[in-house]
C-alpha cells in the first residue's frame, strides 16, 4: 500500500542529503583541481568528456556548460569509444573521464588507450583509490556517503556531485579566461536570455514611428498624432529640441478637467524634462529605466541628443525581455 503521507518528508530528506554531500565537496578540492585547471588553460585542444551510464548523461551536460562559457568541449561515450569512436580524441585534447566507482570494465579498457595516444586524463570519481582514480593524471574526488535512493543504488547524490564538480571546473575556467557578458551573448544569441545581452534600443525602434508635435500644436493635432503613431505618446519639439512629452494619460486627465480644448496647445498639457535613453543603450537598460520611473514609454535620442523615436513597454514584451 502506498504511503502518500511520506511524500513531503521523502522529498525533504532527498534534498537535505544531496545538499550535505555537495557541501562536503568543498573539503575534497585540492591541488589536483588546481592543476587540472592550469593544464586545461594551457592546452591547445578541446575538452573531451566521457562516461558511461548515468555518468554519460552528466558528461553531456558538463560539455554543454563548457561550450556555453567559452571552453570548447565534446562528448564521447565510453562504450562507443572502445568500439570505434576513439578517433574523437585529437592530439592536444584533454580528457575528463567520469565514473562513480572508477572500476567499470569500459573505463579499465579506455584509460590505457587514451594514455597510449599521449592525452592527459582528468578523473571525476567517487572512489579515488579506484583504477581510474589511481591511473588518471589528475583525480577530482566526488565521494558521497550514500545515494538519496532508499536502496542506496540509483545514482542520485553521486551524479549531482559529478555535475557540481563539472560546474566548478567551468566557472573557474570562465573567470580565468575573463569570459564576459558580451562573450556570453555570442554563445547565446537566441531567446530572451540572448536578447537581454545583445539587443539594443536602436533595434527596438527600427520599425517604430517617431511621434512628434510642436509647442503650439492644437490638442486635436496631439490626439491625432498619438492615435496615428499608436505608441500612446508623442514628443513635443521646439525645432529639433525635445521640450516635452504628452501621453494618452495626459489627454485623459485633461479631458476629465475640461471639455473646452479649443484654446489649449501642446505646451499647456505637456510634461517637461521627459525621460530619454540613448539609442546605443541596451534594451534591458530601457526596461530598468521604465521600471524605475514607473512609465511605459521612453523617448530615444542619439549621441547628439537628437530625437529618434519611442520605445514602448510592448516592444520589450514582444522581444521577451519583460
Amino acid at each position: 500500500m502506498k504511503d502518500f503521507n511520506s511524500i513531503i518528508s521523502t522529498a525533504k530528506e532527498t534534498i537535505l542529503l544531496e545538499s550535505s554531500a555537495i557541501a562536503n565537496l568543498a573539503n575534497l578540492i585540492d591541488e589536483n583541481f588546481e592543476n587540472s585547471i592550469k593544464y586545461i588553460l594551457n592546452s591547445k585542444g578541446r575538452i573531451v568528456v566521457t562516461g558511461i551510464g548515468k555518468s554519460a548523461n552528466i558528461a553531456t551536460k558538463i560539455v554543454a556548460t563548457f561550450n556555453s562559457t567559452g571552453s570548447p568541449a565534446i562528448f564521447m561515450h565510453a562504450a562507443d569509444a572502445i568500439h570505434g569512436d576513439l578517433g574523437t580524441i585529437q592530439n592536444n585534447d584533454v580528457v575528463i573521464c567520469i565514473s562513480k566507482s572508477g572500476n567499470t570494465p569500459e573505463i579499465k579498457v579506455l584509460v590505457p588507450l587514451i594514455q597510449n595516444y599521449g592525452n592527459k586524463i582528468i578523473a571525476i570519481t567517487g572512489n579515488a583509490d579506484s583504477y581510474l582514480g589511481t591511473n588518471a593524471d589528475f583525480t577530482l574526488n566526488t565521494f558521497v556517503e550514500k545515494e538519496a535512493c532508499p536502496n542506496n543504488l540509483a545514482p542520485t547524490t553521486s551524479t549531482t556531485a559529478q555535475l557540481v564538480m563539472g560546474d566548478a571546473l567551468a566557472v573557474c575556467l570562465l573567470k580565468l579566461k575573463g569570459f564576459s557578458s558580451n562573450d556570453f551573448a555570442k554563445y547565446h544569441p537566441g531567446g530572451a536570455l540572448g536578447k537581454r545581452l545583445y539587443l539594443r534600443v536602436s533595434d527596438l525602434i527600427a520599425n517604430n514611428e517617431s511621434p512628434q508635435v510642436k509647442r503650439n500644436s492644437s490638442i486635436s493635432e496631439v490626439i491625432v498624432e498619438i492615435s496615428e503613431k499608436r505608441l500612446g505618446v508623442t514628443s513635443v519639439m521646439d525645432n529639433k529640441d525635445i521640450v516635452g512629452i504628452i501621453t494618452d494619460g495626459d489627454i485623459r486627465r485633461m479631458l476629465s478637467k475640461t471639455s473646452d480644448i479649443a484654446s489649449l496647445t501642446a505646451n499647456d498639457i505637456m510634461s517637461t524634462d521627459p525621460k530619454t535613453i540613448s539609442d546605443d543603450a541596451m534594451a534591458i537598460d530601457a526596461l530598468e529605466a521604465m521600471e524605475k520611473n514607473d512609465i511605459t514609454q521612453i523617448l530615444v535620442t542619439n549621441s547628439h541628443n537628437q530625437y529618434l523615436g519611442v520605445v514602448h513597454l510592448h516592444d520589450l514584451i514582444k522581444e521577451g525581455i519583460f
